[in-house]
This record gives structure tokens, C-alpha cells and sequence, in this order.
């Protein structure tokens, strides 16, 4: 019985997606436990540091198989009151564990697998996803990145056997019940039509992030959820790790700082909390549910807890035994104490650094533009200061007060005397840096690019966007660090610049008849080496692009923001790869920039263009991810009356953003 009431419980049918009972529905089973819905579903005191051990057997239909955390050993036959057969399934006595990490799934799938040290490791996936080979890349990685976490924490996997499944329908990316992980179909499924490594890198991050799990929150498990950050931030530390050793040709490193650090900077400036709140702070699972963010997964141990629990203490307390067991790194204060300033106060900080001086401030980052009287901002935290002097990088230094001068960081009067703090991202925090300095980074930004190394040039112009919006300099200062843009190659750079510069809604700008030109003028300016450098893969050898993550992630950004400032040739590009296709509807457009292309292709057309895109969406073989970009296309057109056509066939189009409400019925025009 799947009771559709019960959050617990994930129903899912393969083709009806309402989920409704009707003839002929397949139909499965899923159960998601964390943080408190075991208590839903047996009877038990749900907690994290009530840890047990557990016997569990199912009954179900027998032409679907059960899953459980542990193996089955035992399949039986049972009538009921009816006489009607069903097959019960005995799984093994599990390992010592919390509540939420026990799990079951009733199936009709099939599954592929290896064996790894011991480890049998199955995939399950529906039937024709394991034919077609949807699985193959994620089994191949998943034991690998096993014996990696084995050898790299020194602790073996316990379990005698692995299930991954792919479900059609989950709320979470993924699911570390051990022995049992439960996943998006999307997060472990590699598909022929995802053609570059970018779906295989977000999978092996993934998978390398529920595998932490098994000993991060599995077998050592925070006392209670104030100290969730304890599972979660250390298996976001580890999925990096995992995944790079299984594809070492991405730039993962510059993904960690792309993907986590800054995404995360912005929402702990906006989120008032810290990493571990005290258990009174909060009441009941919807305060719960609340830590499950950004800043809980992304901010010895495990054999002297193994099979039990810990918090935040016990990982200082161990990791300060290592330090006091050796020589070379010297801390301004005991672990617990320089730790606590990080995971017991809300935000982070800003350093401000005055180089006349050598003198370096810190304060809480904060929104000065919404400042109110009643507001504290009195946070200190003990910040290690990793920096350069002139490409040479220097010791690491502390800051453990409010303020504190540093003699060696004062400059000379010479214009290529200059510093850089916060190295490669390497602390959480923001800087702040006088005129002086920056205006001698920015001067050797436009004289050498590369003599700053990439992530901290990311880090730089990030962090003086930043500034501007919560109102610590003005915007010019912020535009002076972007002068140099012309030649900047890195793809992950120009993205956030992007987005720090261009809205998500770009008729904002639009309407700004001042700003506009300007932006136009100034952009298009500096994008033209970046966007000639890739137009000419699009055109020629996009195959080329194969192994470049951040051409998968970015370019079509990129291009994107080159067609809507209006660059001529990425106007006419659209127009030639649209017109290829409309020719010949088995050419396919490079995936990379094929939304764009379908965008303009259609803008700069006449209704042939249109109609063509229209005929292409009511093919029958459209996928869905096509019918969503078609939509889109549709709805770029400049023609008044194309767009009065569109909607009078029963789709909705939101015009003024450029994005498609998909509410139609498919019908004949």
C-alpha cells in the first residue's frame, strides 16, 4: 500500500505523473527518513544518538523485489485472508545505526553490478534504463571512489553490500542511507544525449557525496541536528576529493570555489544564523527542516566514534591532538576556541586592509545600505590570513583581534608594489582593500592577467561586487577591477562578472535607456576575444569542447549575453547553425549553445523560422528537455502577431521575461 499522505513516502508511477491508481500502472516505493519520518513509519524514539540495531522483513507483491539497507536472507511466500500470494523478505540484523538512515524501496527494477573489495555494489534503475546503459558510468566510479575513501580515512566500509537507485521521483538529489542510497534518476543517470563530461562530472559529485556519507553521518553521527553541518559540510568536502580522483581532468578545484564557496558567501550574508545552533534555538521539524541549506552542506575522529555519535567538541578535540603531535603549524589560540568563532556566530567577516599602515580590520559582513540603528554587529573571529606580496606568496599570518597592524604588509611608494590576501579563497571571508591597492591590482590586471592567480582573480572581482551592493565602495571602484576583462580567458570568471553585471531579468536593463549603450559599449568591448575564442569551436570543432567543464557550465551564458547586446556576428552565428538545421532536421545544433541559437535563430527570422521551430516542437519525437527549448524559442520571436499566434494555441507566454509558463494542451494549430 503506498499511502500518498505521508511525506515519508515517496509513490511514484513510471508513466502517470500524478501518481493516480489506474489499469496498468507501474507503480514504486520509496521511503525518505531523514530527519524525523521514521517515527511515521515504525514505531521508534527518533533520534540521532539513539542508535540500534534493526531487524526488518517486508511483504509485497511478488512480481516486484524489496530493498533494504542490509541483504536480504531470506525470500518466503505467504497467502493472505484471501488466498491471494505475496513474498515476504527477510533482510540481515543491520549494523548499530540512527533511525533516519534506516531505508526500504519496493521495486520492478533491474540492476547492473560490481564488486569492490568485498562490496557487492548494485545500481537499479528501471528496466529500460539498465538496457540502454543509462547506469554504466555511475557503477564504474561508485567503487573506485569507495576504495579511495577507504585508503584516504584509513577506516573500511563495514556493509557487505551497496544498492544505488535511481528513482523518477525524489525530492533530494540524493539519499545516504547506509547500504541503501537513494538518488534522482537526473543525478545518476548518464544519457546518450548528454554529450559532454559536464553530466558526468555533477554525477560523480554527487555519488562521491552520499559515499562520504557512509562514514561522515553513518558511521560517526552527529548527537543531535544542531551539529548536522558535522555530516553535511564534511561530506561536501569529500564529494570534491572523490570525484576529482575519478575525473582528474576537470578543474575541480575551480568548481569547489564556482559552485560552493561563492554561492555561499552570498547566502550567509543574507541568512542570520550560524553553522550550529543550540538545540533550543530549534523548535520542532519545520526549524528542523531549515538547517538542510547552503551553509550547513557547504562550511582519528571516525575510529574512536565509529558506530556512535559526536559533536562539534569531539572533532576539535581530535583534530587539536594532532596538532599538539607535532611541530610545523603553530595556532594562535586552541582549536576549540578558534573553531567556535567560526561555527557559533552568525556571518562571517571583512577584512579591510590599509596598506599605508600595514593595519587590517575586521567586522561582520553586512547589508550597510539596510542598516538599522538596533542592529549588532559585533562579531570577532580568529581568521588565518594566507597572502602575496608581488606574485611571491608569504608565511601565513593570524588575525585575532578586532584590529592588528602588520608592518610587513605596508607598500612602498612604487606602483608595482602590491598585496593580495585571502590566496586562492583559502579563507572564509571578504576583502576590503584601499584605494591605493587597488588601484595597483587593477593596473596590473590590464598589464598581466595571470600574475594573480585565477580563483583569486575570481575571488577579487567578486568580492568588490560584493562590496558595492552592500555598500562598502561604489560601483566605480567595483567597474576598475573589470577593465581588464579583455583579457581574461577563464570561462568561470566571465560567468560571475556576468552575473554580477547582466540581471536575470534583462528587460531591467533594458529599460535603463542610459544605462544600456554604456553597458552594451563596455561589454561587447571586452567579450570579443572570449566569445571569437569559442564561436570558433561552435563553428568548426565543437567536439573539441569535450573535456572543458566550463564551456558545458558557461558558454551558452556567454553567448547569450553577446546576442542580447546585439554583437553582429553572434547574430548571424544563430542564423547559420538555425538555418543548417531547418535544411536538414538530422543536423543537430551544438547542445552547448542550443538554446541561445533557437532563441535568435527565430529573433532575427521571419515567420519561416518561427513556423519551422513550431512544426519541430509538435514532432512526436521530441524529448522533453527540446520541447522546453523550442518553447523558449517560440516566445523570442519580434513579431507582435507571431506571438498572438502562439498563445492562441492554448500556450501561455511570458513575454516581458523571455520565459515560457508551460500551461497548454497539446493540440493541432
Amino acid at each position: 500500500v503506498c499511502h500518498r499522505d505521508l511525506p515519508h513516502v515517496r509513490c511514484s508511477s513510471l508513466w502517470d505523473s500524478t501518481g493516480a491508481v489506474c489499469s496498468g500502472v507501474v507503480m514504486l516505493i520509496a521511503s525518505q527518513m531523514e530527519p524525523t519520518y521514521a517515527r511515521r513509519v515504525y514505531p521508534c524514539f527518533d533520534e540521532p544518538a539513539m542508535k540500534a540495531t534493526f531487524n526488518i522483513r517486508i511483504i509485497h507483491d511478488p512480481s516486484y523485489v524489496a530493498l533494504s539497507n542490509m541483504p536480504a536472507i531470506d525470500v518466503s511466500e505467504v497467502k493472505d485472508e484471501n488466498g491471494s500470494l505475496w513474498t515476504v523478505t527477510t533482510f540481515n540484523t543491520s549494523l548499530k545505526m540512527s533511525t533516519y538512515l534506516t531505508a526500504f524501496v519496493i521495486c520492478d527494477f533491474d540492476y547492473v553490478s560490481r564488486t569492490e573489495r568485498g562490496n557487492e555494489i548494485r545500481i537499479w534503475a528501471r528496466k529500460e534504463a539498465i538496457k540502454n546503459g543509462y547506469v554504466d558510468y555511475a557503477l564504474n566510479i561508485t567503487g573506485p571512489i569507495f576504495s579511495f575513501l577507504e585508503d584516504i580515512l584509513n577506516v573500511s566500509y563495514p556493509l557487505p553490500k551497496t544498492d544505488l537507485v535511481a528513482l523518477p521521483d525524489f525530492g533530494a538529489g540524493g539519499m545516504e542511507n547506509w547500504g541503501l542510497m537513494i538518488f534522482q534518476e537526473a543525478a545518476l543517470m548518464n544519457l546518450p544525449s548528454d554529450e559532454f563530461t559536464s553530466k558526468k562530472a555533477i554525477i560523480a559529485l554527487i555519488v562521491s557525496h552520499e559515499l562520504g556519507h557512509q562514514w561522515f553521518g553513518n558511521l560517526v553521527t552527529m548527537n543531535w541536528w544542531n551539529d548536522l553541518w558535522l555530516n553535511e559540510g564534511l561530506a561536501s568536502y569529500f564529494e570534491y576529493l572523490g570525484a576529482t580522483f575519478v575525473e582528474p581532468k576537470l578543474s575541480l578545484d575551480k568548481i569547489f570555489y564556482a559552485h560552493v564557496v561563492q554561492p555561499v558567501l552570498r547566502e550567509d550574508s543574507e541568512i542570520a544564523r550560524s553553522l550550529s545552533e543550540s538545540e533550543d534555538k530549534i523548535k520542532g521539524s519545520f526549524s528542523l527542516m531549515s538547517l538542510f541549506d547552503n551553509i550547513t552542506y557547504s562550511k582519528s575522529y571516525l575510529k574512536e566514534f565509529s558506530f556512535s555519535n559526536a559533536n562539534q567538541d569531539d572533532l576539535w578535540t581530535h583534530i587539536q591532538m594532532v596538532v599538539d603531535a607535532q611541530d610545523e603549524v603553530q595556532l594562535p589560540a586552541p582549536v576549540k576556541q578558534i573553531m567556535d568563532s567560526w561555527t557559533c556566530q552568525n556571518g562571517f567577516p571583512v577584512l579591510t586592509l590599509n596598506l599605508t599602515t600595514g593595519t587590517v580590520r575586521q567586522e561582520q559582513f553586512f547589508n550597510k545600505n539596510n542598516r538599522k540603528s538596533t542592529d549588532s554587529y559585533n562579531n570577532t573571529w580568529i581568521i588565518p590570513i594566507s597572502w602575496m606580496r608581488n606574485g611571491s606568496s608569504q608565511p601565513l599570518t593570524w588575525l585575532d583581534t578586532s584590529s592588528k597592524m602588520f608592518p610587513e604588509m605596508q607598500v612602498s611608494e612604487s606602483e608595482y608594489d602590491w598585496i593580495l590576501l585571502n590566496v586562492n579563497l583559502s579563507g572564509y571571508y571578504r576583502v576590503n582593500y584601499d584605494q591605493l591597492n587597488l588601484k595597483r591590482l587593477a593596473h596590473l590586471l590590464e598589464n598581466d592577467p595571470k600574475a594573480i592567480p585565477a580563483v583569486s582573480r575570481f575571488q577579487l572581482i567578486d568580492d568588490v561586487f560584493a562590496l558595492t551592493e552592500f555598500g562598502y565602495v561604489p560601483i566605480e571602484t567595483a567597474l576598475e577591477l573589470t577593465k581588464y576583462l579583455a583579457r581574461e580567458d577563464e570561462l568561470f570568471i566571465w560567468n560571475m562578472v556576468l552575473l554580477n553585471l547582466i540581471p536575470d531579468n534583462f528587460e531591467s536593463t533594458l529599460k535603463n535607456h542610459e544605462v544600456y549603450p554604456l553597458l552594451k559599449k563596455y561589454l561587447l568591448k571586452r567579450m570579443l576575444p572570449i566569445y571569437h575564442y569559442y564561436a570558433g569551436f561552435i563553428r568548426q570543432n565543437v567536439d573539441a569542447l569535450e573535456d572543458d567543464f566550463f564551456a558545458q557550465m558557461y558558454l551558452e551564458k556567454l553567448m547569450a549575453t553577446a546576442c542580447w547586446l546585439g554583437l553582429q556576428d553572434c547574430l548571424d552565428l544563430s542564423s547559420e547553425l538555425f538555418a543548417k538545421w531547418r535544411d536538414n532536421p538530422e543536423y543537430k545544433i551544438p547542445f552547448l549553445v542550443r538554446r541561445t541559437v533557437c532563441c535568435y535563430g527565430v529573433a532575427v527570422g521571419t515567420d519561416k523560422e518561427w513556423n519551422f521551430a513550431w512544426e519541430m516542437y509538435n514532432h512526436t519525437d521530441s524529448i522533453e528537455e527540446d520541447e522546453d527549448i523550442l518553447l523558449y524559442a517560440l516566445s523570442c520571436t519580434k513579431e507582435p502577431w507571431l506571438l498572438h499566434r502562439f498563445a492562441s494555441t492554448e500556450v501561455c507566454v511570458l513575454s516581458t521575461t523571455g520565459k515560457v509558463l508551460k500551461s497548454f494542451v497539446r493540440e493541432q494549430v
